[in-house]
């Protein structure tokens, strides 16, 4: 029983590493709206399919980079800045 236990808690421990990053604990007053952070992610050569809010307060895109790829990206919602992207 002790090591089924160990097993699984060991099989549990790499799951938070693939979670997003944490952006800000700032209320979302301070943050730039939804709207103007999407005219930036446009500015930026960005098209985006889902455009969300994680959990750890980043906004988030699926979408394609300026040259098509797909690609998942985290902006901090203050500054608009990436904070972390993965292309694919």
């Amino acid at each position: 029983m002790r090591q089924t236990l160990i097993v699984l808690a060991i099989a549990i421990l790499p799951y938070p590493a693939l979670a997003g990053p944490t952006c800000t604990s700032e209320p979302k007053e301070k943050w730039m709206s939804e709207n103007a952070m999407k005219v930036k992610i446009g500015e930026l050569g960005y098209r985006y399919k889902i455009f969300k809010v994680t959990t750890g307060n980043c906004y988030e895109i699926y979408g394609q980079d300026k040259q098509g790829k797909r690609i998942e990206i985290y902006f901090h919602p203050i500054t608009g800045d990436v904070v972390e992207e993965h292309k694919s």
